[in-house]
C-alpha cells in the first residue's frame, strides 16, 4: 500500500478532526443560545416571585456578548461563559470507561460551558482581589449528549454522557441547580489569624474601593472533590 503523502495526511486529517471540532462548536454555541433563553424566563418568572416576597431583592439578566451572560440573584452573581475551543478528554479519564467511547474516539470531543459564582458587591465596588469560583462545567459532544461537572446536584444529577442528551428540560434543571446552590453556598467569616494584618495601601485602597480581599470560603479550604460545603 503506498504511503499517505504529508498532503493527503493534512486533508484527512482537516476532514477528520477538523470538521468535527467545527460539529461540536456549532453544538455548544446552540446550547449555550438555549441557556441565554432559558435562563431570561427563569429570571423572569424569579422576578416577579421576589417582588411579592422582598421588594428589595434585585433578580436580573445581563446579555454580557456571544460567549457570556450573567444572572444576578439578590447577593449573588452567576456567570456562564462559553469557550471557544474544543476539548478532548485526558484518556484516565472515567469517561473512556464506556463502551459508548469505546465504540466512537471522537465523542470524546466536546465543548465547554463554565459556570462561575461570584458575590455582586466583588463588581458592584470594583473589588479586584476578590474571588469567585467554578460550580459547574457543562461539556458537549458532536451527538448533544453531555456531562456537567460541578458541585452538589450539578455534580450527580447530569453526569452520565452515555444516556444524557441536552434538551430545554434539563437546560432549566441546571440553570436552576446552579442558582439553588449559589444561594446556599454561605459566606463565611475568614479566620481572625487570616485577617489580622493589612498593609497601609490595603487599607487606602479599601478606604476608597473597598477592595480587602473576599470570597465566599477565604480562609477556608474549598475541596474540589467535595459535594459538600466546608
Amino acid at each position: 500500500m503506498e504511503a499517505q503523502s504529508p498532503r493527503d495526511l493534512i486533508i484527512k486529517t482537516l476532514k477528520e478532526k477538523s470538521s468535527l471540532k467545527q460539529d461540536v462548536y456549532y453544538n455548544t454555541l446552540s446550547v449555550f443560545n438555549a441557556l441565554k433563553s432559558n435562563a431570561k424566563q427563569i429570571i423572569n418568572d424569579l422576578q416577579k416571585e421576589a417582588k411579592a416576597v422582598d421588594k428589595r431583592l434585585i433578580i436580573e439578566y445581563k446579555d454580557k456578548g456571544e460567549f457570556e451572560f450573567e444572572l444576578r440573584v439578590a447577593g449573588d452573581l452567576l456567570i456562564f461563559v462559553m469557550h471557544t475551543n474544543v476539548f478532548e478528554f485526558d484518556k484516565n479519564h472515567q469517561i473512556w470507561r464506556s463502551s459508548y467511547m469505546k465504540q466512537d474516539y471522537t465523542r470524546s470531543f466536546c465543548g465547554i460551558i463554565n459556570i462561575y459564582n461570584f458575590l455582586n458587591d466583588s463588581f458592584k465596588y470594583n473589588r479586584i482581589n476578590d474571588v469567585g469560583y467554578v460550580i459547574g462545567r457543562m461539556f458537549i459532544n458532536k451527538e448533544n449528549h453531555f456531562f456537567v461537572e460541578g458541585k452538589r446536584q450539578l455534580g450527580f444529577l447530569y453526569n452520565d454522557i452515555v444516556n444524557g442528551v441536552i434538551d430545554d428540560s434539563k437546560i432549566k434543571s441546571i440553570i436552576e441547580s446552579a442558582i439553588l446552590y449559589s444561594l446556599d453556598f454561605d459566606l463565611f467569616t475568614p479566620s481572625f489569624d487570616a485577617v489580622k494584618e493589612i498593609s497601609v495601601l490595603d487599607m487606602q485602597q479599601a478606604s476608597e474601593s473597598m477592595q480587602i480581599k473576599t470570597g465566599k470560603r477565604l480562609g477556608f479550604r474549598f475541596q474540589a472533590d467535595s459535594d459538600e460545603i466546608d
